[in-house]
């Protein structure tokens, strides 16, 4: 049944036109998931859906009585009130007052809100919006409206979110960029670009499907008509005598290709890096803690960081794994212990704040301040070439930084901070307020960066996606390693038992980083998601390895009479040619895995 309906709804903000004559209807069971990169209207069509909003065209057509719930992209709160008053206003009072408090009490400390009387002020942004979702979870509702529920939410939140929504009994309509979530709740994606919305069934990973068939279908439609527009204009340039009606509807049909709205393949946007070079000594972290009060944070942490490191860190929120990125950064002491490191380490941050966005100036300015021109490992491209590589088009690049929205000014930020060309790469929460393109981007950006990088993150596919090795905060103190992703995180925590169990079971355990010991309780049947994506394209790397050792030797032969260069040419083969042995036993080793498991 049809609970909401929008008919040819259109806004514009200032010379941006964010949606145009959008038709859509919403069923009183949908799981809609609202996906498009940030700034093209999201948030925008997600207010105007909760009615908080008023489009400059078109009509919403509502089932009577429809009840909706909002949890708006910034919140806002009585700053009068105290957290849990302020929660209870916003509940709907079909219940008892005392009822509807001790629920919001209840469900404030269980997203981590240890203290409901704290004033709106004294909380994070994170906690604030927290607060914000557990009141849109508990006002009842036919229609529940998210605006980014899963951002600031650990890992054992976001999975208790997902219970929530799959029992809730009514229509949802979500902006998120974990694409987990969008798999285990959505049965519906819209997709908003260039100010129209696309509608496809499915979850996230249906929609990857139907999208690429639609992209097929529309490419192929268009190079026909492109085919056709050559073939037109030839005839034009032969000179065309507009005298009989067939040479004219020629003329009509050449004019309707010429001015027709084309198809541009959507590219994969490669932004290969160019990272300081980095000497033996990297980063080595000796028994540091760091507690605050009796809070214990961490303690006796110790480990030598190595050259092409992937490093996650995870646990629940307030453990202490932001504050561990600052001590490595230098902004925070430990209270015991040394963080050393080499001459030739170049750290770059890029933190849940934007903090390092100038007050003032334009998305091409900021850009421009490193020049005219800047350095990638595809050589000197423009200011603004960079810009578009991610995704601000030169109709954007001359915004105001102020004017940007939250996830622009992100995805800005995330520019800058790669842009000072870094051999450690220290990501605070990064798929925060990024779009899925964007996260993409950064993803492939990893997959090319000679460095290390160190990530806390609650998005789990962006785990499994970059990752190598966690450590986990467990609650004792210590930190925990795992090799792996989060699927082998999960994997590891879930099918090993204690040193206890190990001995009464006769089995010989593995010793963890602090001396717990564990089994697993059965082998895997499969590879883990890390080691498919390793297998999928490790021969396309030594395909390619194989193919820069020829070019080398090739040039070698060529300069025979130049020692230095032929030195150096020398030193860089040799180090192809390692790395090129690396792969293919590493391509070996999975292929008996592989084998293991037919």
């Amino acid at each position: 049944m049809i609970i909401m309906t929008l008919e040819g709804i259109g806004i514009s903000f200032g010379d941006t036109e964010l949606l145009q004559n959008v038709t859509l209807g919403i069923e009183d069971n949908d799981r809609i998931g609202v996906i498009g990169i940030n700034g093209t209207g999201k948030s925008t069509l997600l207010a105007i859906i909760a009615g908080t909003l008023q489009p400059d065209e078109g009509k919403i057509i509502m089932r009577n009585g429809l009840k909706i719930s909002y949890l708006p992209q910034n919140p806002v709160f009585d700053p009068d009130r105290n957290i849990l008053e302020n929660v209870v206003q916003n509940i709907s009072q079909d219940q008892e007052f005392w009822n509807v408090q001790g629920e919001a009490a209840a469900m404030l400390i269980k997203l981590g809100i240890e203290d409901p009387s704290a004033m709106p002020d004294t909380l994070s942004g994170g906690q604030r919006k927290r607060a914000a979702l557990a009141a849109a979870l508990l006002t009842p509702s036919d229609l529940l409206i998210l605006d980014e529920p899963t951002n600031h939410l650990d890992h054992e939140m976001i999975e208790w979110l997902q219970e929530q929504l799959s029992g809730y009994k009514g229509a949802i309509v979500m902006i998120t960029h974990d694409r987990y979530f969008l798999d285990e709740v959505t049965s519906l994606i819209w997709e908003i670009d260039r100010a129209n919305v696309y509608s496809y069934p499915g979850n996230y990973e249906k929609y990857l499907q139907t999208k690429q068939e639609r992209m097929d279908f529309a490419l192929a439609a268009e190079r026909k008509m492109a085919a056709l527009y050559k073939q037109d204009l030839a005839w034009m340039m032969r000179g065309a005598r507009a005298r009989s009606t067939k040479q004219k509807a020629h003329i009509r049909r050449f004019e309707a290709l010429r001015d027709r709205e084309k198809i541009v393949e959507e590219r994969n946007v490669l932004l290969e890096s160019l990272p300081s070079r980095m000497g033996n000594k990297t980063i080595e972290v000796k028994h540091l803690s760091k507690s605050y009060g009796d809070k214990c944070l961490f303690r006796d942490f110790s480990y030598t960081f190595l050259k092409n490191d992937r490093i996650g860190i995870i646990g629940p929120n307030g453990c202490g794994k932001s504050t561990l990125l600052k001590i490595l950064t230098g902004e925070i002491r430990p209270d015991e212990g040394v963080v050393e490191k080499g001459q030739t380490i170049r750290i770059s941050y890029f933190g849940q704040e934007n903090e390092e966005l100038p007050d003032s100036g334009t998305v091409i300015d900021m850009v421009r301040d490193h020049g005219e021109y800047v350095r990638t490992a595809d050589g000197l491209i423009t200011a603004s070439a960079m810009c578009e590589r991610f995704l601000f088009i030169k109709s954007k690049q001359y915004t105001p930084i102020a004017k940007l929205s939250g996830g622009e000014k992100r995805r800005l930020y995330l520019l800058r901070v790669l842009m000072e060309a870094p051999n450690v790469l220290i990501l605070d929460e990064p798929t925060n307020d990024l779009d899925i393109q964007t996260l993409q981007i950064l993803e492939d950006y990893l997959d090319h960066f000679s460095g290390i990088v160190i990530a806390v993150s609650h998005d789990r596919y962006f785990l499994d996606r970059v990752v190598n090795r966690i450590f986990s905060f467990e609650g004792d103190g210590f930190l925990h390693q795992s090799e792996g992703g989060y699927e082998e995180y999960l994997a590891h925590k879930e099918g090993l038992t204690t040193e206890e169990e190990a001995e009464s079971t006769k089995t010989e355990p593995e010793t963890s980083k602090k001396g717990k010991k564990y089994r697993a309780s059965e082998p895997r049947k499969r590879l883990t998601f890390s080691q498919q994506r390793e297998y999928d394209t490790i021969e396309g790397v030594i395909d390619e390895l194989t193919e820069k050792s020829g070019k080398l030797e090739e040039e070698m032969a060529l300069v025979t009479a130049d020692y230095v260069k032929l030195q150096e040419l020398s030193e860089e083969k040799a180090k192809i040619d390692a790395e090129l042995e690396e792969k293919i036993m590493r391509y070996i080793e999975l292929q008996e895995l592989v084998e293991s498991f037919q």
